[in-house]
């Protein structure tokens, strides 16, 4: 596969559609409205070419969402051997939670720095998961996750909440300060997601963690500008329709812990 230069403005897309992308610099009251940040993109095109970009678009928890899962250094498995996320690239075959493959579309990366102005500080943490915290080889080695990521759950509660056997849950829901730590960096340090055609499970470390979802239209609640600012991060996508069903429902850990309660 080739690597091209990267392009700002609209493309258009497979199965003959038109990508309602915004350019990298766009007009509208989100600009003003909001702090930028940059968000850098490595994709894969409908011609199997990785193509890479950076684009400012704003610095608020829907963008964030979709870019803060895993850190530097966490291993996923491919076809060619275990790799760093920050090795991998779009047409990388990757391992998933259930031991089968899918071919690797996108992986999108910010930083976290923690000199920047934030109203949340959790978006300035990491979180570690210490060797066999949540089981043998539970994570293996040591696994650094962004401020973003979901671990997928399982728990009779789930299934009374959802009808679903398991559900995605922020993995800060779980920190104990003994085995899952908050770490907040000294330095900026790169985060990553990495994006497939489905919503996906990851076995990162060991670990199962939530792959690239903008989640439900309600919750993600971008419209107009907004909107095209995001769909502009995911060339590898037209609409939020493409990216098709959830695999499993996100809770927080707090909805569990009612219903226990009950």
């Amino acid at each position: 596969m080739d690597k091209i230069p990267s392009s700002n403005g609209a493309r258009s897309g497979p199965r003959g559609k038109t990508s309602p992308r915004s350019p990298s610099s766009p007009s509208g009251t989100a600009r003003t409205q909001f702090p930028l940040r940059k968000y850098s993109i490595t994709y894969l095109t409908p011609d199997n070419q990785i193509n890479e970009l950076t684009r400012e678009a704003p610095a608020i928890a829907s963008f964030e969402d979709a870019f803060g899962a895993l850190g530097h250094g966490a291993i996923v498995q491919t076809k060619a051997g275990p790799m760093a996320v920050e090795d991998l690239l779009p047409g990388d075959e990757i391992r998933l939670a259930n031991m089968q493959y899918d071919k690797l579309l996108w992986r999108g990366s910010m930083t976290v720095d923690p000199a920047r102005p934030c109203a949340d500080a959790a978006q300035h943490s990491l979180t570690r998961i210490t060797a066999e915290a949540l089981g043998p080889n539970r994570p293996s080695p040591d696994l650094i996750l962004g401020p973003t990521a979901r671990l997928l759950h399982r728990s009779p509660g789930i299934r009374t909440l959802t009808g679903r056997g398991s559900a995605f849950l922020p993995m800060r829901d779980f920190l104990d300060g003994i085995n899952i730590i908050e770490l907040r960096p000294a330095a900026p340090v790169r985060v990553y997601q990495l994006g497939f055609e489905r919503h996906q499970s990851l076995s990162v470390n060991g670990v199962e963690i939530e792959s690239l979802h903008p989640g439900t239209a309600f919750a993600l609640g971008l419209r107009g500008d907004m909107l095209a600012q995001y769909l502009a991060l995911f060339p590898h996508k037209i609409d939020l329709e493409d990216f098709g069903d959830m695999k499993s429902p996100r809770l927080r850990l707090r909805d569990l812990e009612l219903l226990d309660g009950i």
